[in-house]
């Protein structure tokens, strides 16, 4: 008999059930769920601001601006009348900021506050179950 088979043969066998964990989620950290909720913010303000900046860019390469302005000249009666002075990319990106920071405050407080809400919780319902399975 070879070392390689009599390490093998010494080895524990897998028996084919798995075993299974259930485990209760009680308490979640404060400062844990705010800095998440905190990068989650961040994160979505940046992708919202990319998004508005390729978005107005692309209504501007397809003409939309000007089609816009040529239909408000024949409502408004107003030749001198243009949509990029109201819509221009930097009051639009500036506008788009100020949405991102606010959404960035609501998250954070947001995650925070779930967390303490579900830490209330716990007391009542006694937490949420998780099961895992080691394979």
């Amino acid at each position: 008999m070879s070392i390689a088979e009599k390490l093998q043969s010494k080895t524990p066998r897998r028996s084919g059930s798995n075993k299974q964990v259930r485990l209760r989620l009680v308490h979640v950290d404060f400062w844990s769920a705010m800095k998440v909720s905190a990068v989650l913010g961040l994160v979505l303000g940046i992708v919202q601001l990319v998004v508005v900046f390729v978005m107005w860019t692309l209504l501007q390469v397809v003409g939309l601006f000007a089609k816009l302005d040529e239909v408000l000249r024949d409502i408004l009666a107003q030749p001198d009348f243009a949509i990029a002075s109201i819509l221009s990319l930097p009051q639009v990106m500036m506008f788009s900021l100020l949405v991102a920071v606010l959404n960035f405050v609501v998250i954070t407080v947001m995650g925070a506050v779930i967390a303490v809400l579900y830490n209330l919780s716990v007391r009542v319902t006694g937490g949420l179950q998780v099961g895992y399975a080691n394979q």
